[in-house]
Order: C-alpha cells, then sequence, then structure tokens
C-alpha cells in the first residue's frame, strides 16, 4: 500500500499562471496523459468543465460522474476529485482563485456548493462556448496593457453565465421561498463552522430561529431534517480523511470534534453502513 501524507494533495496552477486563472480547450480520449489530474486532489481555485463533445469520466468526493456533451460542472476548491477517463471529449476547462472572483461570484458559488453536470441547451451552450472562446483569447493577449483586469473581469463573466444556469434550474415555489432562504443559510453556516458545531438547536440560535422550525425549513426544502445535514457533511469530511491521510481513526474523530473515538465510530456506521477501519480498507484495496 503506497504510503498516504497527512495532507490531501492540493493541485496548483502552473507557474508563471498571471493573475490566477487558466482557462483552454482540448480534445482527449482515452486516461488522462497529466498524472496530477488522475490522482485523488483538490485544486487551489475553482474548477469549471465546459462539455462540448463527447463524454468526461470523474470522480468527485467519492461519487462517480460522467459529464456528457452539451453540458457544465463546477467543482469547488473543498471537493476531492480525479479525472478517470475520456470518450471522444472536447471540452473547455477554466480554474480561477478565489482572490479572483468578485464577491457576488464567491457567495452565488458558496450556495451553489455541491452540484451535479447541468445539461444546456444548444442557444446556452453557444453563448458560454463562445465566451469561453473570447476569454481564451484574452488570456494569449498577454501584451495588453490592463492584460490581468481583462482576463479577470472576462472570467468573472463567464463564472456569472455558469452560475445563472444552475440558479434558473433551482427550486422556486414561492410558497418554499422563507424555507429556501433560511435552508441556504444553515446550509451555509454548516459549512463553516461543522468541525465544531454540531447540534440543531445552535444552528438555530444562530439564526435567530426556533429549533423545530429550521427543521421544518430544511425537511421542506430538502426532504431531510438538520440532524441528516450535520452528518452527511461531518461523514464526508471524514471520508476524505480516511481515503487521503495516514491519520490514525482516532486522530480524524479528535480532528472532527469528538473526543468520544466510540460515539463517532458509530456516527459513521450508522450514516455509511460499515466502520471508518472498513472504509480505509475497502477504499485502498
Amino acid at each position: 500500500m503506497p504510503k498516504k501524507s497527512n495532507h490531501i494533495p492540493v493541485n496548483t496552477l502552473p507557474s508563471g499562471t498571471r493573475e490566477g486563472i487558466i482557462i483552454f480547450r482540448t480534445s482527449c480520449n482515452g486516461p488522462p496523459g497529466v498524472k496530477e489530474v488522475g490522482r485523488p486532489h483538490r485544486d487551489n481555485g475553482h474548477l469549471f468543465i465546459l462539455q462540448e463533445k463527447g463524454t468526461t469520466h470523474i470522480e468527485i468526493d467519492f461519487e462517480k460522474h460522467s459529464i456528457e456533451e452539451s453540458s457544465v460542472i463546477y467543482i469547488n476548491p473543498d471537493q476531492i476529485h480525479h479525472l478517470i477517463g475520456f470518450e471522444n471529449a472536447t471540452f473547455t476547462s477554466w480554474i480561477i482563485t478565489s482572490e479572483n472572483l468578485q464577491q457576488e461570484n464567491l457567495k452565488l458559488l458558496a450556495d451553489l456548493t455541491p452540484v451535479s453536470a447541468l445539461i444546456l441547451n444548444q442557444e446556452t451552450l453557444s453563448i458560454i462556448s463562445a465566451t469561453a472562446a473570447l476569454c481564451i483569447q484574452f488570456s494569449e493577449r498577454k501584451h495588453e496593457k490592463l492584460f490581468n483586469s481583462i482576463l479577470k473581469e472576462s472570467c468573472n463573466t463567464l463564472v456569472t453565465l455558469v452560475a445563472s444556469q444552475y440558479l434558473s434550474e433551482a427550486k422556486t415555489t414561492n410558497n418554499y421561498s422563507r424555507f429556501e432562504v433560511i435552508t441556504k443559510s444553515f446550509k451555509s453556516s454548516l459549512a463553516h463552522h461543522f468541525m465544531k458545531i454540531k447540534s440543531p438547536m445552535a444552528y438555530a440560535q444562530q439564526l435567530n430561529i426556533s429549533t423545530p422550525y429550521l427543521n421544518e425549513c430544511v425537511k421542506t426544502a430538502t426532504g431531510h431534517p438538520v440532524s441528516y445535514h450535520i452528518h452527511q457533511r461531518i461523514i464526508l469530511e471524514a471520508k476524505r480523511l480516511l481515503y487521503h491521510s495516514s491519520k490514525s481513526i482516532k486522530e480524524i474523530a479528535g480532528e472532527l470534534g469528538y473526543d468520544d473515538y466510540s460515539y463517532f465510530t458509530r456516527l459513521f456506521v450508522k450514516t455509511t453502513g460499515m466502520t471508518p477501519l472498513a472504509f480505509r480498507t475497502k477504499n485502498l484495496e
């Protein structure tokens, strides 16, 4: 078994990349030709894949996805992923670091995470493809006096276009608008505090509402109660650490805020159907 480090690999943009942005269009068939993208990793920026032709197979946080043609997917910097292979694929991909995203785009993307590949109609695909092609042209005009600003603003426009498509698919039932707002606020808080805050009551207090009302909102909007989302987020991080680090299960439990190692193990079994050790062994075979 290969030796694991205590840190999940993070792929950084190539040296010399200006403005923390890279964008390119390519065609591939077969397994990935670059080791760094074929191994499980995080990126140090926000990754987008616009699938124009063929299929790209990718694993994101232990789930396999097939990105079919005429679709787009967004992958957050926290998500662990690796490319599995391509079937006559032509796609445009870009990565932009958080400091180069407009604040409004950062907020939009935080609210979207995580997402699956989104199928685009032909008109929308054409608009996004044309915008991406223009961004690629801008990225090659390094002689421009305002090169950094041009690249940054154009790629932010591209990100906004993609976010807009995801938002158009979001639930819009007016009867649940208040529930949706509260659920988004809860999920945002959960993303920042899941290692320290485990109680539905504590999240309700953060939002200045009662625990039953928070549960009602979240269950109506998602089909699951608050505790389900808390446990899912904790177990996802546990899976990441079990697979990608050499930390002991006791160390991982402590890092996730559980001094009671046996309670953490019971929670993992209840959520996944197997022990942490069984998960680690199965996924490293």
